[in-house]
């Protein structure tokens, strides 16, 4: 324990401390229509070694704040050794980071990673960053009015001034791309597309259940590691993190939106991961698929979806980008968003200064949205 300011510092080390971890941000958060909860047992599950085989090269500490005995924040420390032998830095990791608006407490959950931090032998503090790529990253510094989503951080408008004051400055950013989905294919894509199906002899499919059990699910993750592997912060993922996503989304996931391009010899050169939007239903849910939660959920996922599509993840083989390859993920898309109801769809977070990227979007008028920040800051400054 740490004690500064009249504010507590624990490191979570039995089960009220890690049952307020987890409800410190329902409080935080307490009539915010925008803010979707994560389910608590995920997040009780990124801390037990057998849930989460990111643990088997990163080290983890959650840490919560109390004021009066009260929680008033908390966050997470994290050592990442794959990513910081990747990268050839000594950089901490913190994550999860939820506080009342009092710098005093900040301040004490900023320290409490850095002096951990130090303790493991590192220089730098970067954040918000989880273990890999995949889970949530950047504090939203613009676009506080618009609903969150299930794969990103949402915070209060507080936070990213509280970081500016306790002296952690930009490292990257990354915005999102909001589009209205168009009732027919732009006729660029349908030129481009066609053009990658003739010329090239690439194609989509869709594959099921038994396909990514046998065969597609490790290709698809193998080409994401190689598609990834130069983007700030990545962290490759391991077989045993690869089988760990399969197990744990394969389940919910509805297959006719992930498109796979493969070429003329069955091998995967694209992917793109999307799905209906679960927001509102996670917020029925409030955190907990009981009583009812499981019922929201699987209302959106299975029987009546929401209005708008979550783009998780886009990908193309390094050999094959620039020639249009992502058109065909566009020209399958489009047509079944169109079925499904989808009037909207929104991106993942993607790198401001991923130019390639971003310029894809071109010809469906696209706005720029959510705009999402990781700070950085030299320990011992």
């Amino acid at each position: 324990m740490d004690i500064k300011n009249g504010i507590e510092i624990f490191k979570v080390g039995n089960r009220r401390q890690m049952n307020d971890f987890v409800d410190v941000a329902k409080s935080i958060y307490s009539g915010v229509e925008q803010y979707v909860p994560d389910l608590a047992n995920d997040v009780r599950n990124l801390f037990n070694p057998k849930k989460n085989p990111g643990m088997q090269f990163s080290v983890i500490q959650p840490f919560v704040a109390y004021r009066n005995e009260m929680p008033v924040g908390r966050i997470v420390g994290i050592v990442n050794k794959k990513a910081n032998a990747h990268w050839k830095e000594k950089s901490v990791r913190f994550s999860m980071i939820e506080f009342i608006d009092d710098i005093e407490v900040s301040r004490a959950l900023i320290e409490a990673v850095s002096q951990w931090g130090q303790a493991q032998g590192m220089d730098t503090l970067q954040g918000p960053l989880g273990i890999t790529d995949f889970d949530k990253e950047g504090m939203l510094v613009e676009d506080f009015h618009l609903t969150g989503s299930i794969n990103t951080i949402y915070n209060l408008d507080y936070y990213p001034r509280h970081m500016e004051a306790l002296g952690l400055e930009k490292a990257v950013d990354w915005v999102q791309i909001r589009i209205n989905i168009p009732r027919e294919i732009p006729a660029r894509y349908q030129r481009v597309a066609q053009y990658c199906k003739e010329q090239m002899g690439l194609r989509v499919i869709k594959v099921t259940p038994s396909m990514i059990r046998r065969e597609y699910g490790r290709k698809v993750f193998h080409l994401l590691n190689e598609a990834y592997t130069p983007l700030f912060g990545f962290s490759k993922l391991s077989d045993e993190q690869i089988d760990h996503f399969l197990h744990q989304y394969l389940p919910v996931i509805d297959l006719q939106l992930v498109p796979v391009i493969i070429d003329e010899s069955n091998e995967v050169v694209g992917v793109a991961v999307t799905m209906g939007s679960i927001s509102q239903a996670m917020r029925k849910a409030d955190g907990s698929l009981w009583p009812l939660g499981w019922y929201h959920l699987l209302k959106a996922l299975k029987w009546k979806p929401e209005d708008n599509a979550e783009m998780l993840l886009i990908a193309v083989r390094p050999d094959m980008q620039g020639y249009g390859v992502n058109a065909l993920f566009f020209d399958d898309l489009i047509p079944i968003y169109n079925k499904y109801g989808f009037r909207w769809a929104e991106t993942g977070p993607q790198l401001e200064d991923n130019v390639r990227e971003l310029a894809q979007w071109k010809p469906l008028h696209p706005e720029i949205v959510k705009r999402r920040r990781c700070y950085f800051k030299k320990l011992g400054s």
